[in-house]
């Protein structure tokens, strides 16, 4: 397979990471999880959204983003998810590829606490049907991000 641009940014900032594959049948990060053979507490999904400002958030792929509490975290009035159409234009990624790593502007990032709870963590490597593995202490080399209580209980 093609290697992607995360991938390929991951190598220049010489970064260990391993590349999985799948087929693609349903766009869920759950069913990703289930198709690598891997803990759903470790596959993340990655989150666009929308209050005065762009924000990401990666949550564990089965977890539900609390839109209200992270608003009251970040002293936003409302945050949205962003609207399909827009994820693209926006990130360079489109639904189901969608990667911190290489968008096309730098937005603030927050990641869901229990990333602390792993050695590495799966997220999307930027294409539909691939993802990589990469440890969270490498991924802060490359994305500027925050660790904070995201998701509804």
């Amino acid at each position: 397979m093609e290697k992607t641009m995360v991938m390929k940014i991951l190598e220049q900032k010489k970064i260990k990471y391993n590349a999985y594959y799948y087929d693609p049948v349903k766009l869920d990060a759950v069913y990703v999880a289930e198709v690598l053979n891997q803990d759903k507490d470790r596959v993340f999904k990655t989150l666009v959204t929308i209050g005065s400002k762009y924000y990401v958030f990666m949550i564990p792929s089965y977890k539900e983003l609390d839109l209200k509490k992270v608003a009251s975290i970040l002293g936003e009035k409302k945050i949205e998810m962003i609207k399909q159409k827009d994820l693209e234009p926006l990130t360079g990624y489109i639904h189901g590829g969608c990667s911190p790593i290489g968008m096309k502007k730098s937005f603030p990032t927050f990641i869901d606490k229990t990333v602390e709870e792993f050695d590495t963590i799966f997220f999307s490597a930027g294409r539909v049907g691939t993802q990589v593995e990469v440890s969270p202490s490498d991924l802060k080399k490359i994305v500027n991000y925050r660790i904070l209580d995201l998701c509804k209980e």
